[in-house]
């Protein structure tokens, strides 16, 4: 069993922004990305943690991605905020805008946020948490490169394409929220099964001639994903694609992929978020609505079942008394990141 390293939750932070800082990244950008590395590592979301730094260093040494381009924020007389990254990691972009998102939404009820030529690489559910901070329902969708396979075909055409979704809260400590992949596996999860030789579930991957394996390997080196639910999640992997990628005149999956050229980069592409303000939605009685969804909740976790997010939650108050544990390969790793 890998030894672990106890780090606290500020030695993540501090280690982030040096690791990003040392590769080039503006102090705004390292510090907007260290505080997303954070959450991930913080909630024992391990592919989204700290080992997301090397997969940053080796898109920053490619020479792809803007080290230091500032988000430019469009709002108009519509109910959609624009920003453009122009090509920098997602992270800083997604902050200039969440706040005008938050206002254009408290005014007229439904508001969207559209990022584009942003380099992602994080989760989701930071993202719509932050959008149910401000007591607000949000839903986000972004597409990736083209690793999986639609259902019914033999060749990869989309993305892990994530999809995620947030409900507030008033008298719970958290929110609701669900945040995952279309495809069958994470494609952190994929690689880190890759880096510790381990074998893939049942039914996620294919390989380079199109059989259903349990190699990673195979997977990555000429094979592909599969979607969850067969035709259904490759129909809402679809949708992402449309939605986050055609509709605001980004990249799909594909597109991603064509652009990166082999160099295996974050993935470079658009984002889509919507917020929804629930005291302008139903028929005026806001509390009627909140113990509706109350009872929603209630009703699944008194028969034993879990809300999505639960153990990440449970992971989030241990992380906060404890620190957090990384194995000793992946701090190896990324020491090596400051020689």
């Amino acid at each position: 069993m890998s030894k672990k390293v106890n780090l606290s939750l500020d030695q993540v932070y501090d280690l982030s922004v040096q690791i990003l800082s040392k590769y080039g990244l503006s102090d705004a950008h390292a510090k907007a990305i260290a505080r997303v590395i954070l959450a991930g590592e913080r909630d024992e979301c391990i592919s989204h943690g700290v080992y997301r730094l090397g997969v940053l260093a080796h898109t920053i040494q490619q020479g792809h991605v803007s080290k230091t381009a500032e988000p430019k924020v469009t709002i108009d007389e519509t109910s959609i905020v624009k920003v453009d990254a122009q090509y920098a990691f997602s992270p800083l972009a997604f902050e200039k805008g969440i706040e005008q998102l938050a206002i254009k939404t408290k005014q007229v009820g439904i508001a969207a946020l559209q990022i584009n030529h942003c380099y992602h690489f994080s989760a989701l559910w930071p993202e719509v948490e932050a959008i149910a901070a401000h007591g607000l329902v949000g839903l986000a969708m972004t597409p990736s490169h083209a690793w999986v396979t639609p259902a019914g075909g033999n060749s990869p055409v989309l993305g892990t394409n994530p999809l995620a979704f947030s409900w507030p809260r008033e008298h719970a400590e958290n929110p609701y929220v669900f945040d995952f992949a279309t495809s069958a596996i994470a494609r952190g999860d994929l690689e880190l099964h890759h880096r510790t030789n381990t074998d893939l579930p049942d039914n996620v991957a294919l390989d380079k001639d199109g059989k259903v394996t349990k190699n990673a390997k195979a997977a990555i080196d000429g094979g592909s994903m599969l979607t969850f639910g067969g035709y259904k999640g490759s129909a809402l992997s679809t949708m992402i694609e449309l939605m986050s990628g055609s509709l605001i005149e980004d990249l799909t999956s594909q597109e991603s992929l064509k652009l990166d050229d082999g160099n295996k980069c974050t993935p470079c592409h658009g984002e889509l978020l919507f917020a929804f303000d629930p005291s302008k939605f139903g028929l005026g009685n806001i509390s009627k609505s909140e113990a509706s969804a109350e009872q929603l909740f209630k009703s699944i976790v008194d028969q034993g079942a879990r809300l999505p997010s639960q153990r990440r939650f449970e992971a989030r108050k241990r992380s906060q008394e404890k620190g957090v544990f990384v194995s000793e390969h992946i701090y190896a790793d990324i020491q090596n990141l400051l020689k």
